[in-house]
């Protein structure tokens, strides 16, 4: 059984000024996903689940479906506000969807099989694609064994603004807690956080943060999933702003023993598009990438 790919692409891209998902960065007008599809293929992930907004709809099947044709199996699911347990409403005025652990949660019937989690807007590397396929090949759908592909903070910041990561508490190779910080940036040869009352903390090179590299097994997530936007939606659902992060519905999984986390390790560097001023800096990583044979110079000729 191939392992399936859930791609996280519903972010409206606000800080970035458009739909970063497909905006043209290859040097043949690839988008960055191009790249993540290329990686998880060769790695050995089967089906791609895309998860979207109506927004993005149109512009995202177009180009995948004018790239890929029936090459690529693949399914679309929406982010709709309006997919939140029973006896509950979306508040009148909200306008941001429910956060990314919403986001695996509307996936949950287009997936049966192991799978791997992945933000559209993220560049992670072949080499983690194979580890994480390597390690969903593994294991059974109703494990209770889950997978995180870690990259060292230096390895994962921004030269246009501050960013926010998962800092990763891990013990003997499994995630004990993950907590997510925000403000962080370089600063010299530190590399700091902002509290929220604006004391500055280092955070030591080397460690590890997630940047939503999952491998999950469905039949034991997705009911702990459920359970816990319920309970998010009882406390928090009348907020404008609030999200069910998916970090944060681990971290509660592995506090109430539903689950292990296995902590991989990822060399890479990662890269991604979070501002538009990163665009000019991804498409140089990325003709790097090709002059050093990571990619044909044209993904689909």
């Amino acid at each position: 059984m191939k392992p399936s790919l859930l791609v996280l692409a519903a972010g409206i891209g606000s800080r970035y000024g458009g739909f970063k998902q497909i905006d043209p960065i290859g040097p043949n007008g690839e988008v960055l996903l191009d790249y993540a599809i290329y990686d998880a293929r060769k790695a050995g992930f089967g089906k791609i689940v895309f998860v979207i907004t109506r927004a993005l709809e149109k512009g995202l099947k177009d180009y995948i479906r004018g790239k890929y044709g029936n090459s690529l199996e693949v399914e679309f699911v929406f982010q709709d506000m309006d997919k939140i347990p029973a006896g509950y409403s979306v508040p009148a005025d909200r306008k941001k969807p429910w956060g990314t652990g919403h986001a695996v949660l509307v996936a949950k019937e287009a997936l049966r099989e192991p799978f791997g989690v992945i933000n559209a807007d993220d560049y992670y590397g072949s080499t983690s694609y194979q580890v994480l396929a390597d390690f969903l090949k593994k294991i059974d759908p109703n494990s209770r064994q889950m997978t995180l592909v870690g990259f060292a903070i230096e390895n994962t910041l921004s030269d246009n603004g501050t960013v926010s990561r998962g800092v990763c508490t891990i013990e003997k190779g499994k995630l004990v807690s993950i907590v997510e910080r925000e403000k962080i940036r370089q600063e010299g040869d530190s590399i700091c956080h902002q509290t929220e009352d604006g004391t500055k903390l280092i955070i030591p090179q080397g460690t590890l943060v997630s940047m939503n590299l999952w491998g999950f097994a469905p039949g034991v997530l997705f009911p702990w999933f459920e359970k816990q936007f319920e309970q998010f939606m009882k406390s928090r659902g009348t907020e404008l702003k609030s999200e069910f992060y998916l970090p944060s519905a681990v971290d509660a999984g592995i506090r109430a023993g539903e689950m292990t986390v296995e902590v991989l390790s990822s060399k890479e560097s990662w890269f991604g598009l979070t501002y538009n001023e990163d665009k000019p800096v991804v498409r140089e990583h990325i003709l790097r990438k090709i002059k050093a044979a990571v990619y044909p110079g044209n993904l689909f000729a």
